[in-house]
């Protein structure tokens, strides 16, 4: 792939009701700096002013739209089947891209790539700045050969759908997504398209990450409701791994699912804040501490005092009481909502994303 410059990049803006942020999406997509691009704007059925939003633009994108709401997957599926691009970018309608982003992306694309993500900078409803990027921290994306990574730890680091662009025939190799996946393609996607060539890593931002309170899985605040669904969509990507590696042949660790720390932070989550309804009945307190300490010492690769950190995290919302706990879950997933300080200082305890090391 040296011709780069006659690479055709396909933008696929996937739409339900987000009228107020979707001209932002569309303007992003077609005022990239590189040439050979087009935009499909794929409408799930939306009750707001949507449709008139898309039709004002003409010729300048494909418009394509339901007439029933599909969800995620039946939008992706729509917008790839109607594609040309050898590199496809989803691209989250409440978020945007910035100017350069398919030009870098096309400058780092070697024969061999199954994707080339990128970092996100985080943004309010006014695309105001929150301070971070995503993921948090230091840490930098996984690259080369991630399946390794997913086949020894169930997970990699990684960042939502608008920060990755695909290589056409990998996702030939996995489309149509399975209706099952109907609010997790992206999941579904970052699961599978690691074991069909090499991901790229940029580490600097090129899309903005827009969090505001109707986010599918940004958290403003902090609910059982929200972490059970974490957990069960956890458990689904697992399942979803575990298929894989069997078809290609791959041996996985028996204790595979408990190597991902990123899992075990949403199910301590999850349980202490409604344990009633957590999904894993075998589940407690207790269990979650070992299970999450041991998955920090033995398997992740952060510095002794990230560890510490990380493991009186674990300790603390296992045994405080149910509000201090609270307290900690939300400093630990809404870093929007910690305490700023006049000085710049260095975030010695978190830098990671909550789901950075799901799959």
């Amino acid at each position: 792939m040296n011709e780069s410059n006659k690479f055709v990049v396909s933008i696929i803006i996937n739409n339900y009701n987000y009228a107020r942020f979707l001209p932002d999406a569309i303007e992003s997509a077609i005022n990239q700096t590189y040439p050979h691009t087009e935009v499909i704007v794929v409408d799930d059925c939306s009750t707001d002013n949507s449709r008139d939003i898309i039709q004002s633009y003409r010729d300048k994108i494909i418009p394509i739209f339901h007439q029933e709401n599909g969800k995620q997957s039946a939008a992706f599926n729509s917008g790839f089947a109607a594609s040309k691009g050898d590199i496809i970018i989803f691209l989250d309608s409440d978020d945007y891209l910035f100017p350069h982003t398919v030009e870098t992306v096309v400058g780092v694309w070697k024969p061999n790539t199954a994707k080339v993500h990128y970092r996100l900078s985080v943004v309010d409803i006014c695309k105001q700045p929150l301070g971070y990027e995503y993921p948090q921290g230091d840490k930098p994306l996984s690259s080369g050969e991630v399946w390794r990574n997913l086949l020894e730890v169930g997970g990699y680091n990684s960042v939502a759908t608008s920060g990755n662009a695909l290589n056409r025939k990998a996702l030939e190799q996995v489309f149509p997504i399975p209706d099952e996946y109907k609010l997790t393609a992206d999941d579904y996607l970052w699961t599978l398209i690691p074991f069909y060539g090499d991901v790229i890593a940029i580490h600097q931002p090129l899309a903005a990450y827009r969090i505001h309170t109707s986010n599918q899985w940004a958290l403003a605040t902090v609910s059982g409701d929200r972490f059970r669904r974490f957990v069960k969509h956890d458990l689904q990507n697992y399942a979803l791994l575990l298929q894989k590696a069997r078809e290609l042949g791959y041996e996985v660790p028996q204790d595979l699912e408990m190597r991902s720390f990123g899992r075990l932070w949403s199910r301590m989550a999850s349980y202490r804040l409604d344990p009633q309804n957590h999904p894993i009945p075998t589940d407690n307190s207790w269990k979650l501490m070992i299970l999450g300490i041991r998955s920090l010492w033995k398997y992740s690769e952060y510095r002794f005092i990230k560890k510490l950190a990380f493991s009186l995290w674990f300790l603390s919302v296992g045994l405080l009481p149910i509000p201090l706990a609270r307290e900690l879950i939300t400093w630990l997933f809404v870093p929007q909502k910690r305490p700023k300080f006049p000085l710049k200082r260095p975030n010695l305890l978190l830098s990671h994303s909550p789901r950075e090391e799901t799959v």
